[in-house]
């Protein structure tokens, strides 16, 4: 367990231990979709940004991989329900010093970008088979 998160939920228990440790784990996964898990530019600098929608999109195709139909539940577990309680929680996770951000990232940037619950249930579909229901005391 990692301290930092520890004594963020301490702190400001809004959110679940596991739902800051899987927001990091999401940027992890999105740098490393997007090739910029150890990308070094020309001047050696280390460029891994990931703006505030990339993110997004990273946190939920990992949640519906992790999770699969499970995944609003989930959330919803952790008290995350918009865009901008993850960004809420990015920043928190700023401020003790478990990831970065540069002068471009503001948490307007995860502004209602749109439904989280809905983006996380997309693509599953409940259905029930052809088969005509028991009868009353039928197996």
């Amino acid at each position: 367990m990692d301290p930092r998160l520890l004594e963020l939920c301490r702190q400001a228990p809004h959110f679940a231990y596991e739902a800051y440790d899987f927001v990091c784990d999401a940027v992890t996964f999105t740098q490393e979709r997007l090739g910029r898990a150890a990308v070094e530019d020309r001047d050696g600098a280390d460029d891994r940004h990931v703006t505030g929608g990339e993110l997004l999109q990273g946190v939920c195709d990992l949640a519906v991989t992790t999770f699969g139909m499970m995944a609003p539940v989930v959330f919803r577990l952790w008290n995350v329900r918009t865009t901008d309680d993850v960004g809420r929680m990015v920043f928190d996770l700023i401020r003790v010093g478990r990831l970065s951000k540069s002068d471009r990232d503001a948490p307007e940037d995860f502004h209602d970008l749109f439904d989280l619950p809905q983006a996380l249930a997309d693509g599953f579909e409940l259905t029930l088979d052809d088969r005509a229901p028991a009868k009353r005391g039928e197996r």
